[in-house]
This record gives C-alpha cells, sequence and structure tokens, in this order.
C-alpha cells in the first residue's frame, strides 16, 4: 500500500503534462470524427480546434502554477520537479499559446485548412513539457525524438509549397544527424559510468576523479552530448541547417521553432551541464566559449547580407544563442540568473515581432510579408505597427532603457564576474554591428518606397493582444524589473547555491 501511494504521488508530479496528453488525445478523436461527419457537411475545424488547444494550454498553466509538491523526483528518478521547471513550464506554455493564437489568421488566409496542425503543436508541447522534467538521459531522448517528430511533420505542412517539403525534408536528414550524435554521446556517458541519470552520473564521475586514464571517453561523450544539443538550438557553426528549415517552412511555423523549442532544449542543456558535468565546468566551457564566439560573430555579420525578413531573424536568433551561451560558460548563480532573465525577454521580443509579420498581410490575403523592402514606407500605411516593430528592434539591439537592454547588460556584468572578459568585449561589440541590420529595417519602414503598394486589412484581435502586452512589457520593463529580477535569481541560487 506504501508503494502504491508513493507512485500515486508521482502521477501528481507530473498531472498538468497527462491532463494535456489526455485532451489532446480527445481532440484529435473529435477532429477525425466530427470533420469526416457527412450529415453536417464536412465542416472545417481548423479555428474550433485552435481554440480549444488554447483553452487546454491555459488550463495547464494554472495546473503548473498550482502544483502540491515544490521539489520532487518521481517515477523512479527519471524526472524532477523543481523551481526551474516550473519557470521553464510555465514559459513553454505561454509561447505555445501565443504561437497558436497568432496562427489563427494565417491557417485561414494561407489555405492551411487541416486542424492537424494545431494537434501537431499540442503534441510538441507536451514532449517539451517532459523534456524540461527529464532527469534521465533516456527520458530525455524520448522526449527529444518525440519532439523531433512533430518538427517534421509541421515544417512540411504547407503541402502545395515545393520549399515547404524542402525544409520538412532538410530538417528530417539533419534532425536525424544531430539525433544520432547525441545518442552516441549518452552511450558513452553509461558506457563509463554505468549509469542514465543525472544526478549518478554526478555522483560517479565525483568520486572517480581520480581516474583520469578513463575521463577521455566522458570528455569525448560530453562533447557530443554538446554539439548534439547545440545543433538543435541553432548555435553557430551547428546553426548551417537552420536559415532553409526557417524560410521553407510556414511563417507560423516558423515562429513556433524562433520561440518555443529553445526554451525545452536551454532548459535540459543547464540542466545536463550544471547538474551532470559541474566537476568537468573547464572542459565544456571550452566548448560553449567557441560556439558563444562563432554565433556572435556569424549572427551579427551574416545577418548583414540578408534581404528576406526571416533569414535576417534566424540569423538574429543565432546571435541571441551566442549571449545565451555567454551566461552558461560562466557556471555560476548569477550567469544561470542572467540566461534565465535573457530567456524570457528574449521570447517576449521574439514573440511580439513575429505577430507583427504575420499581421501585416494585404486586403486580398494573397501578399505576404517576404522581403525586408515590402516594409517600405509601413509607417504610412500602418503607424502603429511600425512603432511596435521599431520599438522591438531597439530593444533586440540592446538600446536602453528598454527590456533588451537590461537583459544584455546583466548577462555582460555576470559575464566579468566571471573574468570573461573577452566574451564580454565580444558580445558589446556584436551588439554594435547588430544595431546595423535591426536600424535597416527601421529605415525601410520609415524612408524606402515599396516594391509595390500594399493596403494592409485589419489586424485581427488575438495579434493585437499579442502585440499591446509584449510591446508594453519591452517598453515599461525598466520601471517595474524587481518581480521578474528576484523570481530568477532565486530560482539560479536554488538550483546551483
Amino acid at each position: 500500500m506504501h508503494f502504491i501511494h508513493l507512485f500515486e504521488n508521482d502521477f501528481y508530479a507530473l498531472f498538468p503534462e497527462l491532463f494535456l496528453t489526455t485532451v489532446t488525445m480527445l481532440l484529435l478523436m473529435f477532429g477525425v470524427v466530427w470533420s469526416t461527419s457527412k450529415a453536417h457537411g464536412y465542416p472545417v475545424l481548423v479555428h474550433t480546434v485552435a481554440w480549444l488547444g488554447v483553452w487546454s494550454l491555459f488550463c495547464t498553466f494554472l495546473l503548473t502554477m498550482h502544483m502540491p509538491f515544490s521539489v520532487m523526483v518521481c517515477f523512479y528518478n527519471s524526472f524532477v520537479i523543481d523551481e526551474l521547471t516550473g519557470l521553464l513550464k510555465a514559459m513553454i506554455l505561454c509561447s505555445a499559446a501565443a504561437a497558436m493564437l497568432m496562427s489563427m489568421d494565417y491557417l485561414k488566409t494561407s489555405l492551411l485548412n487541416v486542424f492537424e496542425y494545431s494537434i501537431l503543436l499540442l503534441f510538441s508541447t507536451i514532449s517539451m513539457l517532459f523534456l524540461v522534467s527529464s532527469y534521465d538521459f533516456i527520458s530525455m531522448y524520448l522526449a527529444i525524438e518525440m519532439q523531433s517528430l512533430c518538427f517534421y511533420v509541421l515544417a512540411a505542412s504547407k503541402r502545395h509549397s515545393e520549399f515547404s517539403t524542402e525544409a520538412g525534408l532538410k530538417y528530417f536528414l539533419l534532425g536525424a544527424f544531430s539525433s544520432g550524435i547525441l545518442l552516441f554521446g549518452c552511450s558513452l556517458v553509461y558506457g563509463f559510468t554505468g549509469m542514465t541519470n543525472f544526478e549518478d552520473v554526478a555522483k560517479c564521475l565525483a568520486y572517480s576523479s581520480h581516474m583520469q586514464s578513463h575521463h577521455s571517453l566522458v570528455h569525448i561523450g560530453m562533447c557530443l552530448l554538446a554539439v548534439g544539443f547545440l545543433f538543435k538550438l541553432t548555435a553557430a557553426p551547428f546553426h548551417f541547417w537552420a536559415p532553409d528549415v526557417y524560410e521553407g517552412a510556414p511563417t507560423s511555423v516558423t515562429a513556433f521553432f524562433a520561440i518555443t523549442p529553445k526554451i525545452a532544449l536551454l532548459g535540459v542543456f543547464v540542466r545536463l551541464l550544471l547538474c551532470s558535468f559541474y566537476d568537468m565546468l573547464f572542459a565544456w566551457q571550452y566548448v560553449l566559449f567557441f560556439c558563444s564566439v562563432c554565433s556572435l560573430l556569424i549572427g551579427a555579420f551574416g545577418a548583414m547580407a540578408q534581404k528576406k525578413i526571416k533569414r535576417l531573424l534566424v540569423y538574429s536568433s543565432v546571435g541571441h544563442v551566442g549571449y545565451l551561451l555567454i551566461g552558461l560558460c560562466c557556471g555560476t548563480v548569477e550567469g544561470l540568473h542572467a540566461v534565465l532573465l535573457y530567456l524570457v525577454i528574449y521570447v517576449i521580443m521574439t514573440v511580439n515581432m513575429f505577430a507583427a509579420i504575420l499581421s501585416c498581410v494585404d486586403q486580398s490575403g494573397n501578399h505576404r510579408i517576404k522581403y525586408i523592402q515590402d516594409l517600405g514606407l509601413l509607417a504610412q500605411t500602418h503607424p502603429v505597427l511600425a512603432l511596435t516593430m521599431s520599438a522591438t528592434l531597439f530593444s533586440m539591439a540592446g538600446i536602453p532603457p528598454l527590456a533588451g537592454f537590461c537583459s544584455k547588460f546583466y548577462l555582460f556584468f555576470a559575464a566579468m564576474g566571471s573574468s570573461l572578459y573577452g566574451l564580454a568585449v565580444l558580445g558589446v561589440l556584436s551588439s554594435v554591428v547588430s544595431c546595423f541590420y535591426y536600424i535597416r529595417v527601421i529605415k525601410t519602414m520609415y524612408f524606402e518606397q515599396p516594391t509595390q503598394v500594399v493596403t494592409f486589412k485589419q489586424m485581427d484581435h488575438e495579434k493585437a493582444v499579442l502585440l499591446s502586452l509584449s510591446t508594453c512589457f519591452t517598453v515599461f520593463f525598466f520601471l517595474f524589473p524587481q518581480s521578474l529580477f528576484l523570481w530568477t535569481y532565486k530560482i539560479a541560487y536554488v538550483f546551483l547555491g
């Protein structure tokens, strides 16, 4: 009876994930049965399923925020619940709901009348919730694979587009390659330690620190794990797949790819490095240092040559991953605090940017923003939207006193506190270079003529709400930063302190 009671507590710990899984499967059955009903005229259920999906994400968010356990390890040490997973799960659910809300109008105007889009989005969200709670190599790998399978289909969801099919195929082949590297790294670490649990691996490595001759295998396994995660995080020099995949995928899918997966992957990467391999700090610090430098340089200079707005945002994303790796390189409480703070602000800015781009649709619904030049004189045709995008771009560039400046300031402060002066200086210089291509977009919106005159239609309510909330956060964050600062610092201190 005692064993059954403990196992019941395990289910309580993962109740939000189990709830979302059950609801998603019910939505799938509802969509299949109802959309094939001849009596009801084969109804199109895209909006219905999408709104039900948003409500299910909201209910899951409430369940996550009101968990009966604050810290717990469950299912035979396969999953962990703590302050860090609470923050990451809240971010994943909010960003997934934002991606679903901003994609509703796009699905209607782009003739993607398939309710399975929302189902795949929900299943990938479930896998990300499991991923951030993973405390074992096996559960981690299975969650990553479940997430990836959904992403491959989403990337190729625009069936009549050759670019979308190409994006799905590239993502599948290169994603499978990175998963193989990840699995090989796990197998090498398991081969040396004989364990798959993160905490057990850490204890084994700390106990056997005198056996330096065998540590080379662990070093290789750890490097392969880092490469696999950096590949999926689109960190340079493993970013080469991202521009083609992000550009070819439907814009709503690109928005989801750019926002939500980074939260889950970075979360489990932080736990892996700072929990399992903390005794090898100086070994993986070199890998992250190199990838951070490459990401900052390639992100800054690669974006300057882009003419398409989605490719510009991809290289911008590579640069932001470089900034996140600076904080992770520190290996300190201040570094982790800076990473979490930067991640929250980056997600909100990216939601704002993609919601603005998806809002730029002409009256017929056929013409969408593709090139930067298409934003010409947006300030005259849609002045509020142009002002919103300008504020977000200035924030991404790190112009004070916007939210992006606050996040970069604390990140550079943490780097200097860990004596990473070179990375801090390079980060500042990279931020200066990034101002060039961000301000170029603003110059296009206010001063350059478009390739063709476009009259944009009225923005739908979902994107209007997302834009207003995210813009208010970006612009006025510096007035009330205490709540987010204290929350992220508390999480970092509990995790590492």
